[in-house]
């Protein structure tokens, strides 16, 4: 058998690491941004962060599974490059509005809006573009890397966004982020990839998307695995909505401080995608993703008990718990993604990718505002604490569903 190169070696995902890489570290820096600028800046409440949050996600519903067809009818390269030049336009609008002092929580949920249609097109070409860069057997080990630098951006960009923040404010450090997708459509166009328009008996959009849900949701392992993924998106939102006004209100963190914790879920990613190769071959699939998402939960945990403490423990709390979330975001991660592209047919794989990625979003469609709801009537500690909860419990439900037959040798598509 011919010896494959090193991924280093290989032009096309090199250059493909690369796009992904600046356009992550811009997300991270936004992520502070866009949470001080609702709260802070538009005098936003936990249910308005819920709400743009949600904006992000609601095109999943109504498109996102019909983009996974369109994904696996034309080449894939051109539509990510489109998107990410659209999402520097959406996001450049942002600091343009708050300068003409346009800017308020409804237009900032319009813009999001629009930010969350391209993002739609844009994720169902992205995990289904990497199978046409690399080999089927190296797709873990490369998964690994975009988690590795994904990781590193999560560590970095916090802290970066948060001092952006505090020096220049939050609406023009969005500016970076918009900066960082113009950046990656360049370097994206540039990839060299095997990317022809597919050659196939043209059906009816409906025909081809029935296709593609059945294949998901007919597959003894897979439809476990994107039921239990679900769940984890529905809760995961819930803690995402609640955790900014959290800390920034309850815990009193302000934004460096913020960007500090978030930067440490960026290390436990970092550690977890490092080891996630060695760990996933040493214990098996189904019990890593258990096994991740119980500590994703007791990090949260800790996160809740920090809010009953006064002074620097507060922050080694709340830094800490981030840190065991990362850290079990970042072992499961390469291990479930790899899973699903090694398992389904490169004929498949938009449509594979966008109906799990459309009902994750339409979870945090529920959940964001949810979270913000239940935050603002019952509590912030109450909400993390119902995150939490659902999270553990779709950990434990993963464990005893079809998924416990799932393994890393899935033989020929279509295996289990």
């Amino acid at each position: 058998m011919t010896a494959l190169p090193q991924l280093r070696r290989q032009p096309g995902f090199r250059r493909f690491w690369v796009a992904s890489t600046v356009s992550d570290l811009g997300t991270r820096i936004s992520t502070v941004a866009i949470g001080v600028l609702v709260v802070v800046d538009l005098g936003g409440s936990a249910a308005d962060v819920g709400l743009v949050q949600g904006a992000t996600m609601l095109p999943y519903l109504a498109v996102g599974l019909f983009v996974g067809v369109l994904a696996d009818r034309i080449r894939r390269k051109p539509l990510l490059v489109a998107t990410d030049l659209g999402r520097a336009v959406a996001l450049g609008c942002v600091p343009a509005l708050w300068a003409l002092g346009w800017l308020d929580v409804p237009v900032l949920v319009a813009v999001m809006l629009v930010f969350g249609l391209l993002s739609v097109l844009n994720a169902a070409a992205h995990q289904s573009f990497l199978p046409r860069l690399v080999a089927r057997e190296q797709l873990h080990r490369a998964n690994v890397r975009l988690d590795q630098s994904d990781a590193v951006a999560q560590t970095s960009g916090p802290l970066v966004g948060g001092g952006l923040v505090a020096a220049i404010g939050a609406p023009v450090t969005i500016l970076v982020d918009a900066l960082s997708y113009a950046v990656s459509g360049v370097l994206t166009a540039l990839t060299p990839a095997d990317d022809p328009v597919p050659e196939r008996e043209r059906r009816s959009v409906v025909a081809e998307l029935r296709e593609g849900v059945g294949w998901v949701y007919r597959h003894p392992t897979l439809r476990p695995l994107a039921l239990g993924t679900h769940g984890w998106f529905l809760f995961h939102a819930v803690l995402n909505a609640t955790y900014v006004p959290y800390a920034l209100l309850e815990l009193r963190l302000d934004a460096v401080g913020l960007g500090a914790t978030f930067a440490l879920a960026g290390v436990g990613a970092l550690a977890g995608s490092s080891a996630s190769e060695r760990v996933g071959g040493l214990i098996g699939i189904p019990a890593v993703v258990t096994a991740c998402w119980l500590l994703e939960a007791v990090g949260f945990a800790v996160i809740a008990l920090a809010g009953a403490h006064d002074g620097p423990v507060v922050v080694v709390l709340a830094a800490g718990g981030q840190l065991l979330y990362g850290l079990g975001m970042g072992l499961e991660n390469p291990i479930t993604l790899s899973y699903r592209q090694a398992l389904t047919p490169d004929r498949l794989q938009g449509r594979m990718n966008a109906t799990i990625r459309s009902f994750n979003r339409a979870m945090v469609v529920v959940g964001a505002p949810l979270g913000g709801l239940l935050a603002d009537s019952a509590g912030l500690r109450t909400a993390l604490w119902v995150g939490v909860a659902g999270i553990a419990a779709t950990g434990v439900l993963l464990l005893v569903s079809g998924f416990r037959l799932a393994t890393h040798d899935v033989g020929a598509p279509g295996g289990g």
